[in-house]
């Protein structure tokens, strides 16, 4: 259970990361990539709190380049 508040702090860490206006696919971005990142992470580490962490930095940090790159070519 507290794997998944750390995963779900750090996706909410990388929101207010995001900046004062992120578009919607890098609020997405960040949040799936830190959730499937820590979800990766965990199940390669056998259930490893520095693999659920680490895998949910890295994805949100993917996730976020991916939907920040989204909204530049899907301009509203």
């Amino acid at each position: 259970m507290s794997k998944h508040l750390i995963v779900l702090a750090l996706a909410l860490t990388g929101l207010t990361a995001c900046g004062s206006n992120p578009g919607r696919g890098e609020t997405v971005g960040t949040v799936g990539g830190a959730v499937a990142g820590g979800a990766i992470g965990s199940a390669v580490t056998g259930g490893s709190t520095l693999g659920t962490v680490g895998g949910a930095v890295v994805g949100g940090a993917v996730g976020n380049q991916a939907g920040e790159h989204y909204d530049k070519n899907h301009p509203r």
